[in-house]
């Protein structure tokens, strides 16, 4: 027998076909060929492992101490004062001064410290710590390699402040923005899919939102509070926000509600929050990214905004704004008051600005091939 015969008696093996990727894997693999948009996405994904792991970063509170024969971790007190172990704060009261009231009250103590030992809130005294002096303030308080990015006119480090800020920022961006991707997307969901007078009277409430500057209506509304917290800010900014959302999301439920699989669903049985939520939201859903990205920016920006004007969050927290404003009145004598917050603010603002259109790229059949 020859060899072409012995070959065309061997079995043949099917050929698998090509598994193809999912609108998601595809559209990631998009986004990854873009490297402006990987790197405002790395440079977000380094705010938040900066924001959860702000304490251990910087900070006069130590990440974990042995005192009296039981182990703690004071470092939770910057997340939430009540979080702080109670024997340093109504016990012994250590006000602050752990490392010379560790070693005085007992002598077998030991801590662990943050990489640099500054406080976001409060200036760090003499008597803080054996071999760090006191901070220098006003104009004084210049960069320098024990405060990296100088200190503000109390004498408070600005490298704590923005560090620490940075948690402020993207709990106001993506609290808020979740608060307004909610609202946007079930008013825009119910304008799209109902129609009729439905879609009217949403359709005008969304125009009269509109109307209202937002930055205007936020100041309005927390002016109504005594002492607005961080949470109110987060709030007012999420309840403003929404209104791109909502009409861009009923633009692509009035074009997906037209097709076949949709029909199909309504004629299976399935109810019309079924349809909306889990059909046509979920082919509707990467367009909505857009606008949450961009929001989330914008968020960021406006807390800013009202932290510099001084109607932001309580005196207690610290953020970026806050120290732009403490260096309006300083800007000549205080250069890095405005520089190092501003710088903050621009490359967070630029690094979601960036995420937003790689997204839109990436998600969009007409350009992502360009």
């Amino acid at each position: 027998m020859s060899a072409v015969q012995e070959v065309a008696q061997q079995p043949v093996k099917p050929i698998k076909p090509a598994q193809s990727q999912g609108f998601w894997a595809t559209s990631w693999r998009y986004y990854r060929r873009r490297p402006m948009a990987m790197l405002g996405l790395y440079f977000v994904i380094l705010l938040g492992l900066v924001a959860i792991f702000s304490p251990a970063i910087v900070g006069t509170k130590p990440v974990a101490c042995y005192y009296k024969g039981s182990l703690y971790f004071p470092m939770l007190g910057y997340f939430n004062e009540r979080w702080e172990p109670a024997i340093f704060t109504t016990g012994d009261h250590f006000e602050n001064k752990y490392e010379p009231n560790l070693k005085k009250n007992d002598p077998d103590s030991w801590a662990i410290w943050p990489l640099v030992r500054q406080d976001p809130i409060e200036r760090v005294r003499s008597d803080w710590f054996e071999d760090q002096p006191g901070n220098p303030d006003k104009a004084e308080g210049k960069p320098s390699w024990k405060n990296l990015m100088g200190t503000d006119s109390n004498g408070v480090d600005v490298f704590a402040q923005l560090v620490h800020g940075t948690r402020v920022a993207l709990l106001v961006g993506f609290v808020s923005m979740g608060i307004a991707s909610v609202i946007g997307i079930i008013v825009g969901a119910c304008a799209g899919y109902f129609g009729g007078w439905v879609d009217f009277l949403l359709s005008r409430f969304i125009e009269i939102v509109l109307c209202v500057p937002t930055l205007i209506l936020v100041i309005a509304l927390l002016a109504i509070a005594d002492h607005p917290s961080i949470w109110q800010v987060v709030a007012v900014i999420g309840l403003t926000g929404w209104t791109g959302i909502a009409r861009l999301t009923r633009a692509e439920f009035l074009k997906v509600k037209q097709i076949e699989y949709v029909a199909a669903a309504k004629a299976m049985g399935a109810g019309p929050l079924r349809i909306m939520f889990i059909h046509i939201l979920r082919n509707s859903l990467a367009p909505i990214l857009v606008p949450i990205s961009f929001g989330i920016a914008a968020a960021i920006f406006t807390e800013s905004a009202l932290s510099f004007l001084g109607i932001g969050a309580d005196t207690l927290t610290p953020t970026w704004g806050r120290v732009l404003h403490e260096g309006q009145n300083n800007i000549r004598s205080m250069w890095w008051l405005v520089f190092f917050p501003g710088l903050a603010i621009f490359l967070t603002v630029l690094a979601y600005n960036l995420i937003g259109e790689g997204i839109q790229e990436a998600t969009d059949p007409r350009t992502r091939d360009a």
